[in-house]
């Protein structure tokens, strides 16, 4: 079950609520590497909306810009585990903004959010702060140009910020790696050598011997 605000929850018995989804996306400047933030909305026209940060639980306001440029967004599977979700988000591709966005900043693994707000049809205000539904990256951009009487868009297929888990770290435990995280720490000073470390029990010397299990973990 997922719980909504009061406000959302006190408006839905009037059945006369309009839906708009919102799409909030961090692309990157090719030249300097500066981030570039944009926000697109399945209405018209440029507005400012009261979002839910989904990182940090505050509202925010954040500006949209509409032309229909946002035409679609698939199912968002709405789950309680660790699972990567795939959601796909169509575009105008006639749209110069989107193109200017796509080609000409980098937007391949820009971090994305998804919302969905509720408006009062007589006012056109929102109803409540946005719903934050999608929080993950771009991971595909295809830009369809049609042939003549054809239909083009835009498809960004994006997966969940849960892919992050299913990354494999490519730093290996070592002394030097040891400084960048926290200067000063001197616990992996000997982990390239204490392998062939000697130690005398007894009578009996000689290398200790170590499980594979920890060896793995000295390497990965």
């Amino acid at each position: 079950m997922r719980s909504i605000s009061a406000e959302n929850l006190a408006a839905l018995p009037a059945r006369k609520l309009v839906l708009a989804d919102l799409l909030w996306i961090e692309v990157r400047d090719r030249s300097t590497g500066d981030r570039v933030v944009e926000g697109q909305w399945s209405g018209v026209g440029q507005r400012g909306m009261q979002v839910i940060n989904p990182r940090t639980g505050g509202v925010e306001t954040r500006t949209f810009y509409g032309t229909y440029t946002l035409t679609e967004i698939s199912d968002i599977p709405l789950v309680h585990n660790i699972t990567v979700q795939t959601v796909t988000v169509k575009m105008s591709q006639i749209n110069a903004r989107v193109e200017e966005l796509l080609r000409q900043y980098d937007a391949q693994q820009a971090p994305v959010q998804i919302f969905r707000t509720l408006f009062d049809p007589e006012t056109m205000q929102q109803v409540a702060p946005a719903m934050p539904r999608f929080l993950g990256f771009v991971d595909k951009i295809e830009i369809k140009t049609p042939a003549e009487n054809e239909d083009g868009g835009v498809n960004l297929t994006c997966k969940s910020h849960t892919q992050e888990m299913t990354r494999f770290n490519t730093d290996t435990r070592s002394h030097e790696s040891q400084q960048l995280r926290l200067p000063g720490d001197a616990f992996f000073r000997d982990v390239a050598v204490v392998g062939d470390w000697e130690h005398f029990w007894g009578k009996v010397n000689g290398k200790l011997e170590t499980s594979p299990g920890i060896k793995a973990a000295t390497k990965g």
